[in-house]
């Protein structure tokens, strides 16, 4: 079953003062399942199930989950390939177009990859048919040419390897102040 928000042991519900917002208890890995019903002008719950859960509570991210967040930002990264794929076609056949385009990324900020196309869309006709081959490019790299698997790999290699090397770091900082202390 999949986890979609954590809830407190069944022991500390009757002490919820608000029922439309279940608090989280870290202490235990329940997920609850809660249905409540209104009667006169009060909540009552219907129905508690509980259900083990081992992912990680993950606060501070409102209505998105982590993954969302990443997907956002793979979006607009995609959006940042698509232009260099398109700026690379430009080059060689169409230096015009490529003047352009390169002209209004000096201007716009690809930060934002859809604010980015929306602005590239309304700026001129020609810009317009820019802008949809970049959306174009940047679904078909994204379903086609992207390794989601390769992704996945180096995420897991570089934590790995990035927490390694900030574990060893700190003790042989720490052991190094130990030494100099005797």
């Amino acid at each position: 079953m999949e986890c979609s928000y954590w809830a407190p042991s069944p022991r500390a519900l009757p002490s919820i003062s608000n029922p439309s917002t279940v608090g989280c208890d870290l202490s235990s890995s329940l997920l609850a399942t809660l249905r409540w019903r209104r009667r006169g002008g009060r909540k009552r719950l219907l129905s508690f199930r509980a259900v083990r859960c081992h992912k990680m509570f993950v606060p501070g991210f409102g209505e998105a989950s982590p993954e969302a967040k990443a997907a956002g930002n793979l979006q607009n990264f995609f959006t940042y390939v698509a232009v260099k794929i398109v700026l690379a076609q430009l080059e060689s056949y169409n230096p015009e177009a490529y003047g352009e385009l390169m002209e209004f990324i000096s201007r716009n900020s690809l930060n934002d990859g859809d604010t980015f196309c929306r602005r590239l869309m309304r700026e001129s006709p020609r810009h317009k048919g820019l802008a949809l081959r970049i959306l174009e490019v940047r679904s078909a790299y994204t379903k086609r040419d992207f390794e989601w698997e390769n992704l996945q790999k180096l995420a897991f290699k570089m934590v790995d390897e990035s927490n390694t090397r900030l574990m060893r770091e700190y003790v042989v900082e720490t052991s190094h102040m130990e030494n100099d202390e005797r």
